[in-house]
């Protein structure tokens, strides 16, 4: 499979047909007004209408695709320049086909690439003035304008609907990107740094509207003698069939992750203690049915803290404190059970 420095042949062919195309037309244009002799009509067309496609077969079987391309928008700076002198240096078309050969090199994305045409183009005119003459002839008539209106707005309309593919690409790929920070491989759930900002988040409604919100802790029970006895893939296991009776008990605005190990975190807005631990239950049940194939005759339980968001909580750590505690009381009275702090426990 191609990287995508090996494809950019495919992407830049047809906006170096399309470009230098374009341009051509309006270096025809040019050459028709001052009835040019045959060699400059060869030249345009060699460089506006055959060498595209000879670029793109001589990238396309090279054995370092993305270095011949590299060579080619070189050279079509170079060419480009060159049917400078052969229109006597007429201004708006000179500058016209200049610029649009630049703004390619800088849409490549290839740091510098238009810095490095320059010296390219630069040696193009002075050999294309020396063969041809130097001839100095910068009025545009309004015909050459005419002709140029259509190669501004087509060219740019080009550029700018591949810049938004790209843009539209890249943006895909960062949403991706940051789902990938925002989800646990292992479990599906959400990662400890997103669910660390949603449940700060709803503390902060809690402080500023009274809006309730709950929190639950939960660990499995004697999780290190799953490991030690059965080993790490059967841990996995455990953790994955755990997080599946989380995520089916949770609504789509509570906010249930991975916290560490085997401890899981939910968050459940709009939600008090009571209703809070009556979730709790119905996980703990859920867990301690749960029979796992590769692990016949196991049974897997759970502890679970839950603290209600209370204005004495100032901060997220002090929230997470009180169901940790909670979490705490749970295993020390004999695991497998809901406890509830009170307003108190902090």
């Amino acid at each position: 499979m191609q990287t995508t420095e090996a494809r950019l042949y495919r992407r830049t062919y047809p906006l170096r047909a399309l470009g230098m195309g374009l341009g051509g037309m309006v270096v025809c244009v040019v050459l028709w007004e001052r009835q040019a002799p045959l060699p400059a009509w060869l030249a345009v067309v060699v460089a506006a209408y055959v060498w595209p496609h000879v670029a793109y077969l001589l990238a396309r079987h090279s054995r370092d695709p993305y270095r011949a391309e590299v060579r080619n928008l070189l050279i079509d700076s170079a060419l480009t320049a060159s049917l400078v002198p052969l229109m006597h240096f007429n201004l708006l078309p000179s500058v016209l086909i200049v610029m649009l050969a630049t703004v390619d090199k800088i849409t490549t994305g290839i740091r510098g690439l238009w810095a490095q045409s320059i010296p390219g183009m630069l040696g193009a005119i002075a050999v294309s003035t020396w063969v041809s003459g130097a001839h100095w002839a910068p009025d545009t008539s309004m015909l050459v304008v005419t002709a140029c209106l259509p190669v501004m707005v087509l060219h740019t309309l080009s550029v700018s609907m591949a810049s938004y593919r790209l843009i539209r690409k890249t943006s895909l790929q960062n949403r991706l990107l940051d789902e990938l920070s925002r989800v646990d491989s292992l479990t599906g759930l959400y990662t400890r740094g997103h669910w660390q900002q949603q449940a700060d988040a709803a503390l902060r409604r809690q402080h500023a509207t009274g809006e309730p919100a709950c929190l639950l802790m939960l660990d499995i029970d004697r999780f290190k003698n799953i490991n030690d006895e059965h080993g790490h893939a059967a841990g996995d296991e455990v953790i994955r069939a755990l997080a599946n009776v989380v995520q089916a008990n949770v609504r789509a605005s509570d906010c249930a992750g991975r916290y560490g190990g085997d401890e899981f975190a939910i968050l459940l807005p709009g939600m008090h203690a009571r209703a809070g631990g009556a979730v709790a239950e119905r996980i703990r049940m859920q867990v301690e049915a749960l029979e796992l194939e590769s692990l016949p005759g196991m049974r897997i339980t759970s502890s679970i803290g839950v603290a209600a968001a209370q204005r004495h909580h100032q901060s997220l750590r002090d929230w997470m404190h009180a169901a940790d505690t909670a979490l705490y009381v749970a295993k020390k009275e004999g695991r497998n059970r809901v406890s509830t702090s009170t307003p108190d426990d902090a």
